[in-house]
């Protein structure tokens, strides 16, 4: 698999693909790590503890720490993207190197991917630049989502 994928590992996704997405990304391949990329592929947009809590299902016991260090290791090497919308913790997804952004439920705090409508990055062009060169715009729309819209 190329290490530069943009969408998703569907759960439907082998064990193999992991596996070289991982050898892709210059990682030794581990159980944790493996269960990791399985949560993130079921899950996307989740919070460490959402993390945790499946891989305990899945393989019994981990460490909250080796967590943490796997989800480093994956944004660090850019298999997965650390997302922190206002008031929220940190939130992970395997969707990385295109430019989407997130919709954010002012109430339930569910999040959603948004494709941007400007295939290239940045798609917001600011009215100054302060002498950087900008490579990404990160956009985070807020509202209610349909579940609490009708509550």
């Amino acid at each position: 698999m190329d290490a530069t994928i943009t969408k998703d590992l569907a759960p439907k996704d082998t064990k193999k693909a992991y596996i070289q997405r991982l050898r892709d990304a210059g990682l030794r391949v581990t159980a944790t790590r493996l269960a990791v990329m399985a949560a993130l592929a079921s899950h996307p947009h989740s919070e460490t503890e959402t993390v945790i809590a499946a891989l305990r299902s899945e393989l019994g016991s981990v460490s909250p720490q080796a967590v943490y260090n796997v989800l480093s290791a994956f944004v660090e090497a850019g298999i997965a993207r650390r997302v922190e919308p206002a008031g929220s913790v940190a939130l992970y997804e395997l969707r990385v190197a295109d430019n989407h952004h997130h919709v954010v439920c002012r109430h339930c705090g569910s999040v959603q991917d948004v494709d941007c409508s400007v295939g290239y990055r940045p798609c917001l062009t600011p009215s100054q630049t302060h002498g950087f060169v900008l490579d990404e715009a990160e956009v985070t729309y807020w509202g209610l989502c349909p579940t609490c819209q009708s509550t």
